[in-house]
């Protein structure tokens, strides 16, 4: 499909404030609502600045994995080491928990705040500062400094994460086909960094010089990241400019206080992890009013309908990650003492950041042949499936285990096939949700349902902890360097989660047409 462009687009690389940026409704804005095309030039058949947003992720999830491959450990050893060990990890576990919800949940605050007053590259760029801030606070041992240093990097992240997402649907026109694949592309650069940041933050530079350099070398990588988008940001054009009237430093230096004044806020939560259930149900019941007053003010039925179609496509994200997020809980647990492995248990973290990669170019072109060919299942449909392939993983784990002589363990080649299979499934969801929500959402909405999506996600990881916690149970040893549970204790429950995924995965393909319906139009 060609791609429409506007040949007298080519701004300048522009300042930090951007006093000069061009509004959306400047010279260069299509037919479409609210989009604006980018500068002429491609690379690969995609626009050239999609590559530059990859290489910008790529850098900020090398700091983000780098410093979670390290986290749990770190806190238990370096702040909790004077209790038992069960009582240490159990404190650095309800840091790592808080930390990785939070960091999701605050998406939702940071796309509206790009799409009512910052705009989304000075919203990137204040967020990889604040980011890059906090990490280098984590090199203090001392556990305040530490707690402060992770809650400067989730407002960070807030303002950073959802506004890259939303940047890479807003360099393609609504009806652009390749789209789907564009989001793939940047999902492997999202995947590159979360492969390559264990082995060098965790397994080389934090073993070899202690894991305060691995955080270091995580904050290098965040600096990097924004140079790359700072000194690139021409490429962009007026793709993600300050709403009219909001350019100038002003707005800046508004969302700089407003994130150092949320920084307390965002500690006690870290602090008082079982607030965090409440809150995020009370987020979502919000987002939820949100969309539907934001559906019925536009004036629109078609508008109130994709919000609902959105909301429905929310609840299967919900689903699919807390089934697939097992992979740092009870999978890693599974595999730490039932799986017979030539190689550390740990080393499975990488497994599906391999795949990712692997599969992801297969997958960026496997969507526009489908097109082509009149065979690209609607999105509802690839939810469908990958519900279906979450579930279908752990199956493969109970066929194994049933199969399994006693006292014998599970071949590390079973659990790898299942990774193999999850993977396929987040490659049928997770880009393919990125790109939904830019083409549900209103443009002025794009940020706040990037937010949205992202705070879903929290939502999932905090039901993730629920059911690793059920895989948990009953061991006689746990806490105490002995299996939490049994082969047959695991199987029981990754059935339950074999059934969960295939059920829903049915659910959402029978109702796949109406949801389509709801879409009006949008694939």
């Amino acid at each position: 499909m060609s791609r429409e462009s506007n040949e007298s687009n080519p701004y300048e690389s522009r300042g930090f404030a951007g006093d000069d940026s061009p509004d959306a409704s400047s010279e260069g804005a299509s037919s479409a609502p609210g989009y604006v095309a980018p500068p002429t030039g491609e690379l690969l058949g995609h626009p050239s600045s999609l590559w530059m947003l990859f290489s910008t992720e790529f850098w900020e999830r090398f700091c983000y994995y780098g410093m979670r491959a390290m986290l749990a450990v770190y806190v238990a050893e370096t702040f909790f080491g004077t209790l038992a060990k069960d009582a240490s990890e159990k404190q650095a576990s309800l840091t790592y928990g808080g930390f990785t919800s939070l960091v999701y949940a605050t998406g939702i605050f940071g796309g509206l705040i790009a799409d009512r007053f910052l705009g989304y590259q000075r919203s990137i760029l204040l967020g990889g500062v604040l980011m890059a801030v906090g990490m280098f606070m984590l090199l203090y041992k001392d556990l305040t400094m530490f707690m402060i240093g992770l809650s400067v990097m989730i407002a960070g992240n807030g303002l950073f994460k959802p506004n890259i997402s939303s940047m890479v649907g807003k360099l393609y026109h609504p009806q652009d086909a390749r789209r789907d694949s564009g989001f793939t592309i940047f999902y492997m650069g999202i995947n590159a960094g979360a492969f390559f940041a264990p082995i060098v933050c965790a397994s080389m530079i934090g073993v070899w010089y202690g894991r305060e350099y691995g955080f270091l070398a995580a904050a290098i990588g965040m600096i990097l990241g924004i140079i790359i988008f700072q000194f690139n940001r021409g490429m962009l054009g007026a793709v993600g400019v300050p709403p009219k009237g909001r350019e100038g430093i002003a707005p800046i230096l508004i969302v700089l206080a407003g994130a150092i004044a949320v920084v307390p806020l965002i500690f006690v939560l870290l602090s008082k992890s079982a607030l965090l259930g409440y809150v995020l149900s009370a987020m979502m019941v919000g987002l939820i009013i949100y969309f539907v007053v934001s559906g019925i003010q536009s004036g629109e039925k078609v508008q109130l309908h994709r919000y609902i179609a959105m909301m429905v496509l929310f609840l299967a994200n919900i689903l699919f990650w807390a089934l697939f997020e097992q992979a740092g809980s009870s999978l890693n647990f599974f595999a730490r003492d039932f799986v017979e492995s030539p190689f550390d248990f740990s080393l499975f973290q990488s497994f599906n950041a391999f795949f990712i990669i692997a599969l992801a170019p297969l997958f960026a072109m496997l969507w526009p042949w489908l097109e082509k060919k009149g065979m690209n299942p609607s999105i509802p449909a690839k939810f469908a499936i990958a519900l279906f392939c979450v579930g279908l993983g752990f199956y493969v784990l109970v066929w194994a285990i049933k199969g399994t002589a006693p006292n014998a363990k599970v071949a590390w080649t079973i659990l790898g096939i299942t990774y193999l299979i999850h993977t396929v499934a987040e490659l049928c969801l997770s880009p393919i949700g990125l790109s939904m929500v830019t083409k549900l959402a209103k443009p002025s909405d794009t940020g706040m349902a990037m937010g949205g999506w992202f705070l879903s996600t929290a939502m999932a990881n905090y039901f993730a902890g629920l059911i690793a916690a059920l895989a948990a149970q009953g061991g006689k040893g746990a806490g105490h360097g002995e299996p939490a549970g049994n082969m047959d204790q695991y199987a029981s429950v990754f059935n339950q989660l074999w059934w969960l995924g295939a059920g829903f995965g049915l659910i959402y393909l029978v109702v796949s047409p109406l949801v389509n319906k709801l879409m009006h139009g949008v694939k």
